[in-house]
């Protein structure tokens, strides 16, 4: 997936112009000034891939296909009473940094339980943040972690999604089962990012 937050509607039109169909976006503010750009673009799907306010839930879910950070019950029912269908998946805090977002590792079951209770959502799998660190190693444990609680709560004859790793240790991510890269600044180069965000 082609990670296109801070990068203009430009971005993306070349990016799928080489093929690309999978976009993340951090902000739904962010990508709803680009959308009008890039509505037309044909089997493009848009992920939400930074933390979603549940006040933020109806515009996100007229912006985006699928939405990778759903970490409560509460914000779950929001999106389904929007009546769009939406590919959700859910956000699991497994580091201990307080910028981080996500659902309690030991609450991921019960939450995972009431997605599937929600009519316009369809439960496609995980996705977690570790901590920021050169070290791809320094990662594996947590996306190890991830797929073994991906195992735990799918049903029989379920696959679940992993949505982890990015430009600096997505070979690990994808040794430890991802099936989504989160893929930015090895596609587009490095980002202006606000003071004291993570890359």
């Amino acid at each position: 997936m082609a990670v296109t937050k801070v990068f203009p509607a430009s971005a993306i039109r070349d990016a799928y112009a080489l093929g690309l169909r999978e976009f993340g976006e951090n902000y739904v503010q962010e990508f709803e000034g680009k959308h009008p750009e890039v509505a037309d673009l044909e089997g493009a799907r848009f992920h939400l891939i930074g933390h979603l306010q549940s006040n933020k839930s109806r515009r996100a879910a007229e912006l985006f296909s699928v939405i990778q950070t759903v970490d409560s019950a509460k914000l779950a029912r929001k999106l389904d009473e929007t009546g769009a269908p939406l590919e959700i998946m859910l956000e699991v805090k497994l580091s201990e940094e307080e910028s981080k977002y996500g659902a309690a590792p030991e609450t991921v079951a019960a939450l995972a339980a009431a997605v599937r209770q929600c009519s316009h959502l369809r439960l496609s799998g995980l996705m977690t943040m570790p901590p920021w660190c050169e070290d791809a190693e320094q990662s594996r444990p947590y996306f190890r972690r991830l797929r073994q609680l991906a195992e735990a709560v799918q049903l029989p004859g379920e696959s679940m999604a992993l949505s982890m790793g990015m430009s600096h240790d997505f070979e690990a991510a994808i040794e430890e089962g991802a099936t989504h890269i989160r893929v930015g600044t090895a596609l587009f180069g490095k980002r202006k990012l606000p003071q004291g965000e993570a890359p």
